[in-house]
């Protein structure tokens, strides 16, 4: 059975260029890759924080958070 991955991203050129050469690039066998546009579905922006995302891009795989790259703080997202 795939592990759950969630990439957090805001659409920035960072976050898009880390969707394409990571989140995307998971084996789909091993990874259940779910991509949230934060600047899209702020709603969800609570749930990053409760996973322990600080900034996007960030991909949180079994519960941890792996910040990539510095594109935005969630704090920037939440204005």
């Amino acid at each position: 059975m795939a592990q759950k991955a969630v990439f957090y991203h805001a659409g920035c050129p960072v976050c898009v260029d880390a969707e394409t050469r990571l989140a995307l690039a998971l084996d789909p066998r091993q990874f259940d890759v779910e991509i949230v546009h934060l600047g899209e579905k702020r709603g969800r922006i609570a749930e990053a924080e409760a996973a322990g995302v600080k900034s996007v891009p960030a991909l949180v795989i079994a519960g941890k958070p792996y910040h990539v790259n510095f594109g935005a703080a969630l704090s920037d997202l939440k204005g």
